[in-house]
């Protein structure tokens, strides 16, 4: 089965059918942030080292890093970020950004193998991002538009994925490196969106055999209660064939809807990680009760 191996000095993850999904963690990106983006911009960095410890304590196994702020040296600060999270997590990361410049300062700084965050199949940004990631072996996501846009047409998106795969094959990288976000449009614009992202996923799984992810949080932009729709989401993405994705961990419900599914989909293998994460502990007391019974029935 495909594997997208990422990796950081420490922790090395698999993105892949059969392995438990990977989440990977959206809050270390200025946009819509102000404070953050003003911080990041003035040097402090201490938010960002706080969120990355966050994320990966609420249970993200990759955190993605932004550091898009109009009117910044985009590629020191986002090479700054990525050492800085290095230092205080162990997790493999995730570099977003749409600058050659800022993707190839920040692969630089990265220790381990990283994950590109993104490349469309317009014809200029692949010649640019490809080549990048080949030279630094890292994996990369390609989204499914070119340069006509975002189309509607779930089967002209998995056509467009198919050539991104082919291309990248060009420059040697394989189809397991190539994680295909399939644009998940929102549900309160389209009412099939999740019909068509779901069969969608379910081609690029079994035609491409390629590894997907996505921004969750798209599906519910512009409705209210937007975690419910969001927690839903995941669970129905992942039985389609879905293997990670960019998501808020610290979102109430999340983690724990991420975890059943892999349960159910025996993707967590005797519920190990489950019971590792959820089993109450002992109450005060019972312990040391249940060790002088057994004691004395020994006796």
């Amino acid at each position: 089965m495909t594997k997208t191996v990422i990796s950081s000095p420490s922790k090395e993850i698999s993105i892949g059918f059969g392995s438990p999904f990977v989440m990977i963690g959206e809050r270390i990106n200025p946009t819509g942030r102000k404070i953050l983006a003003a911080e990041m911009k003035e040097g402090d960095y201490s938010r960002v080292e706080a969120d990355a410890i966050a994320q990966v304590q609420a249970g993200a196994q990759m955190l993605d890093i932004n550091a898009g702020i109009p009117l910044a040296d985009e590629p020191a600060i986002l090479a700054e970020a990525i050492r800085r999270v290095q230092a205080v997590v162990d997790v493999p990361l995730c570099i977003d950004s749409s600058i050659i410049e800022a993707l190839e300062a920040g692969l630089a700084a990265y220790q381990g193998r990283a994950l590109v965050n993104s490349t469309t199949a317009e014809e200029e940004v692949l010649e640019r991002v490809l080549p990048l990631v080949k030279k630094y072996d890292a994996a990369v996501v390609g989204i499914s538009n070119d340069e006509t846009g975002i189309s509607e047409d779930p089967d002209v998106r998995f056509e467009i994925a198919k050539r991104i795969v082919e291309h990248a094959a060009d420059y040697g990288i394989k189809a397991a490196d190539v994680v295909i976000d399939p644009l998940v449009m929102p549900i309160g614009a389209i009412g099939q969106a999740g019909n068509q992202v779901f069969s969608l996923v379910r081609r690029l799984r079994d035609e491409l055999k390629v590894n997907t992810t996505c921004g969750a949080s798209n599906i519910s932009f512009g409705i209210p209660n937007r975690h419910g729709i969001n927690n839903a989401f995941l669970p129905m993405a992942m039985v389609a064939g879905m293997t990670s994705a960019i998501v808020n961990p610290l979102h109430p419900g999340l983690v724990a809807s991420v975890r059943a599914a892999d349960v159910l989909t025996g993707n967590d293998a005797n519920c190990e990680q489950w019971i590792l994460n959820y089993r109450e502990p002992p109450k005060e007391g019972e312990e040391e009760a249940g060790g002088r019974r057994s004691r004395r029935r020994r006796a």
